[in-house]
């Protein structure tokens, strides 16, 4: 069944969506992706959206939903803090926090049974536990989407309660209770299209990149919004010989910019001209993409879908302390893949020129990286996770 047939046998009043996750950027913006492509496919038939956001007051999902003007209510929810020593489990904060669990429960069965939702849509943290749940009470179909090759600890303690089960890699399945798997699909996690659609020239007119070599390739480092100290500090200790071979965008976290652009400073003229430390990247980061041969970054969920889709070069840095190691888990499915290099264990300044200069110098080699990080990507990720929304509706 196509996209318009879905919408068309949908009720002719408004599409109602119960979305609920945040805390972090992870399982923020695959949400607002998805409600965006939603509204667009629904606005194309003529139909309307009406979405209501569920989440915690404190996370990013509030400050998104307010700048995207969408409805917003808060619920209860309890955060179980990991550790190797199954003592500390039961640590006193876990046990408050967990006893928020069955409040959080009773508020959002009250907002589901009132929005009376189509479907309600989960992409993990932990205000997505009391709502997913509260969609099984109230008999709303609810889609859960896993963004990281492993599954979250939300999203595994709502696989059983899910109508679907949305994943970003087919490498998660296993990870699936068996009764769930059935319930699964792969839809890939979604991209926001602006940064599939970048230009190199504008990143070099934009960011005044005249004296760039275009002749040699270009190295974007990121370490997210705020920047990475580990990276930097690699990046950092590696630069003379970096610039000797490449030229180099850094967006560094505005907390490091100064004493980054201080360093810089002695650098020979030849190579500081290639060189360019930025404390954060907006809107030109679709146009700093499409310039950059390689990526030097860490491994999210959300770095991996854009650099898969885009079919970028990368090698990779995981956050040790990232939640349930996901990092690693994601960088080491890439590296395996053979469609990344993954700096695993500790990362020295040594390991990460180890890891770069085939790239830099090879450039089979470094197409060859990307072709096979674009045969993992799903640009098209947020369209197929609408169709699922939609068929559960349907019925399809």
């Amino acid at each position: 069944m196509s996209s318009d047939d879905a919408v068309s046998r949908l009720p002719a009043r408004a599409f109602r969506l119960v979305v609920t996750g945040g805390g972090t950027g992870g399982h923020t913006y695959p949400a607002l992706t998805a409600v965006r492509t939603l509204q667009a496919r629904l606005g194309a038939a003529g139909r309307a959206l009406d979405v209501l956001w569920v989440g915690t007051a404190e996370g990013l999902e509030a400050r998104v939903a307010a700048a995207e003007h969408i409805p917003f209510i808060t619920v209860a929810t309890g955060k179980v803090r990991r550790s190797s020593n199954p003592l500390k489990l039961v640590s006193p904060a876990n046990v408050r926090d967990m006893g928020r669990v069955p409040l959080g429960v009773a508020q959002a069965r009250s907002i589901v049974s009132d929005a009376r939702p189509d479907v309600v849509l989960a992409t993990g943290g932990y205000v997505a536990v009391p709502v997913g749940l509260a969609a099984r009470m109230c008999r709303r179909p609810l889609v859960v989407h896993e963004q990281t090759v492993r599954l979250g600890l939300a999203n595994r303690a709502l696989a059983r309660a899910a109508t679907r089960f949305a994943v970003s890699s087919a490498s998660s399945l296993q990870y699936l209770p068996e009764g769930s798997r059935a319930a699964a699909v792969v839809t890939g996690n979604p991209v926001r299209p602006e940064v599939l659609s970048g230009y190199a020239d504008k990143a070099v007119e934009a960011l005044g990149l005249g004296r760039f070599d275009r002749t040699r390739p270009t190295v974007y480092v990121t370490g997210g919004a705020q920047g990475s100290q580990q990276i930097n500090r690699l990046v950092g200790e590696s630069l003379p010989w970096l610039l000797s071979q490449a030229n180099v965008i850094h967006q560094c976290g505005p907390a490091h910019e100064a004493g980054l652009r201080e360093q810089a400073t002695v650098l020979p003229r030849e190579l500081s001209d290639r060189y360019v430390v930025m404390g954060f990247v907006g809107p030109e980061l679709p146009d700093v993409l499409a310039l950059a041969d390689v990526v030097i970054s860490r491994s999210g969920a959300g770095t991996i879908a854009e650099l898969t889709a885009l079919g970028k070069a990368a090698v990779l840095v995981p956050l040790a302390t990232s939640a349930g190691n996901e990092q690693e888990h994601n960088a080491r499915h890439l590296q395996d893949s053979g469609a990344a290099v993954a700096l695993l264990g500790t990362a020295t300044p040594d390991t990460l020129r180890e890891a770069v200069a085939p790239l830099l110098a090879d450039p089979v080699r470094r197409a060859d990286i990307a072709a096979r990080a674009r045969s993992l990507g799903r640009p098209d990720a947020a369209d197929r996770l609408v169709d699922v929304l939609l068929s559960v509706v349907t019925g399809e």
